[in-house]
């Protein structure tokens, strides 16, 4: 069974990307929630999802430091990571590829832009 994570430490995000995805997880995909980076290295590490949804502003972890050791210190080269990152944060673009981000999307999120995306990874 597919797996996505939303890692995202606002509440309000979590909710909407979970309905965004829902008709994916109505199909089978697994959604994991975490709301904080020590929660998504943690369930990155024991459930392995195909894509991940992660913020760069968290707290306890933040998500550079997340996709740091997921792709550095675990080796996980096959989890696809999509940053997510708020507007005027482009300048991090370069630290997002650095730290072995796959994309980045700009908050507030395109519902569409998402589904899409989770859509081409899984399928790929």
């Amino acid at each position: 069974m597919a797996k996505i994570l939303i890692a995202d430490d606002d509440a309000r995000v979590r909710e909407m990307l979970e309905e965004t995805l829902q008709e994916l997880a109505d199909e089978g995909v697994e959604l994991i929630l975490a709301g904080n980076g020590m929660e998504a290295l943690e369930a990155i590490r024991q459930h392995r999802p195909e894509l991940v949804f992660l913020d760069v502003l968290m707290p306890k972890m933040n998500g550079l430091e997340v996709c740091n050791a997921v792709r550095n210190q675990y080796g996980l080269k096959d989890v696809h990571i999509v940053m997510l990152t708020t507007e005027g944060q482009e300048y991090e673009n370069r630290r997002l590829e650095e730290a072995g981000a796959d994309r980045s999307m700009t908050k507030p999120l395109d519902p569409d832009d998402v589904y899409d995306t989770a859509v081409a990874v899984l399928r790929g």
